[in-house]
């Protein structure tokens, strides 16, 4: 396949798809039979600005993925597929993705690409399920502040402790001492 000399226009679209498969974090390859113009418009806006959603001939993006280095996708590569290039979140992406499928189910996600190594569609639902980016980062957050307050209370247990003792021996001496004048 790659010994096959390929036209200016079809090497054009072959560089185009390497690059995206390149800068993408992730990609999923998805395939859109039945789908109409509309609906695969509303998925595009769905999926946000740092992603794209694009058509291309299986024979085209397979030397794209060869290309890019990527291996492992072959068999995916059939019937009508479409790819979609994540640069932003990845969990929100698969999200979308897979909210779109559960309300089209003619959408049918075949699996991709998620740090140079190929995943099944399972994994691309596992990504799906994950919690957002700042979810985690707000549950991490949370975590921390609630173990710097345990450790301000440690720091300042054996003061209050001390302050306490204090308090304790100054009422005991007053006692002591209002015992001895009477």
């Amino acid at each position: 396949m790659a010994d096959k000399p390929i036209r200016a226009d079809k090497a054009t679209a072959v560089a185009e798809l390497t690059e995206s498969f390149r800068s993408a974090g992730a990609t999923v390859l998805t395939e859109y039979r039945g789908l109409t113009v509309s609906q695969l418009t509303q998925l595009r806006r769905s999926l946000g600005k740092e992603t794209s959603y694009t058509v291309a001939k299986n024979t085209l993006a397979k030397r794209a993925a060869a290309d890019a280095g990527i291996s492992g996708l072959d068999e995916l590569f059939t019937g009508p597929t479409a790819l979609t290039f994540v640069s932003g979140d990845v969990v929100e992406a698969a999200k979308g993705l897979r909210d779109f499928a559960k309300a089209n189910p003619k959408l049918v996600i075949k699996g991709g690409v998620f740090e140079g190594k190929a995943i099944s569609a399972a994994e691309v639902t596992k990504l799906a399920d994950l919690e957002s980016r700042e979810v985690l980062l707000a549950k991490l957050a949370g975590a921390m502040k609630g173990n710097l307050s345990k450790a301000a209370a440690l720091f300042q247990a054996p003061l209050s402790k001390t302050a306490r003792l204090a308090a304790a021996l100054a009422d005991k001496r007053e006692k002591e001492e209002g015992a001895e004048a009477a």
